[in-house]
């Protein structure tokens, strides 16, 4: 029985050019065909933040474009998310996007590893970690790095650590400090 769904790659293809137009990228398409209705989710990103208005706007465009194929119908359920905190970051676009983000890395050589993200440069990122009662900027070549999660903030980061991160304004900015 076949369900009419496309497939995670015609997905892609029909709504690539349209979230690039947005300034998203497409990073996983997941289609469930086992619940009803179906479950179409797509996951994107980009270097500014997937707000609830992106969200909408997006999810309108792919919705449309999406029930213009043959055989879909409407009996889906479309879903546009962002790829969620908890995502590693494994390339120099999640870092530079995680930038003024604290994360906790996991070495290759088997230690570890918490700072702010500063600036991606080549085959490196610079990270703010603590040094005694200050701050100072190490960068952690990405070839050293085994794995990398952004870590969840309860309290707002010191100033002096967001501005070695090089993310102090827009950070406060959004934090409405």
């Amino acid at each position: 029985m076949t369900t009419g769904l496309p497939s995670q790659t015609q997905v892609i293809e029909l709504l690539g050019g349209e979230f690039a137009r947005a300034g998203y990228e497409i990073e996983d398409v997941v289609i469930d065909s086992r619940v009803r209705p179906p479950r179409i989710t797509v996951v994107a990103d980009g270097d500014t933040a997937l707000d609830l208005d992106a969200v909408a706007t997006l999810s309108r465009s792919a919705s449309a474009l999406l029930d213009g194929l043959d055989g879909i119908g409407d009996s889906y359920v479309l879903e546009v998310s962002s790829p969620g905190v908890d995502r590693p970051l494994t390339s120099e676009k999640h870092f530079r996007r995680a930038r003024g983000r604290k994360v906790e890395l996991a070495m290759s050589d088997g230690s570890q590893l918490t700072g702010r993200v500063g600036e991606t440069r080549g085959d490196a990122v610079a990270l703010v970690v603590r040094d005694g009662r200050g701050w100072a900027v190490r960068e952690i070549p990405f070839a050293e790095i085994a794995k990398a999660v952004v870590q969840v903030e309860f309290s707002s980061p010191s100033a002096a650590e967001l501005d070695l991160a090089g993310a102090g304004e827009a950070r406060r900015t959004e934090a409405g400090a």
